[in-house]
């Protein structure tokens, strides 16, 4: 067996990677111009969930090697969360937060 193959089998990828970047409300860059409003239903609910928190037994939860490495907790938990209050369909859901900076921020995406 190649010397690069065995390396390939005795790597263990880790499943669920805990994103290094956290947004934070000040510096979330608006692409035209402008910030976001403090008083906006979506920035005060991301600020009232614990998502570090949420991050960290989340992670606890995958083993090393077993599939494509999971997105974000707060990607997929703040994505069930707009589509249950706002009645979305999948597809509807994400053009609302393709057009939306409070949809983005909410998700945990960069400005």
């Amino acid at each position: 067996m190649k010397e690069s193959m065995k390396k390939s089998c005795t790597w263990k990828a880790k499943m669920y990677r805990i994103p290094e970047y956290t947004p934070e409300f000040e510096q979330f860059d608006m692409v035209f111009g402008g910030s976001l409003k403090a008083d906006n239903r979506w920035v005060i609910l991301a600020s009232l969930i614990p998502w570090k928190e949420v991050e960290e037994k989340y992670s606890k939860l995958f083993v090393a090697n077993n599939g494509r490495p999971a997105i974000p907790v707060r990607v997929a938990l703040a994505a069930l969360i707009l589509k249950e209050k706002m009645k979305s369909s999948d597809e509807e859901l994400v053009e609302q937060i393709r057009e939306s900076p409070y949809l983005q921020y909410f998700l945990g995406y960069e400005g």
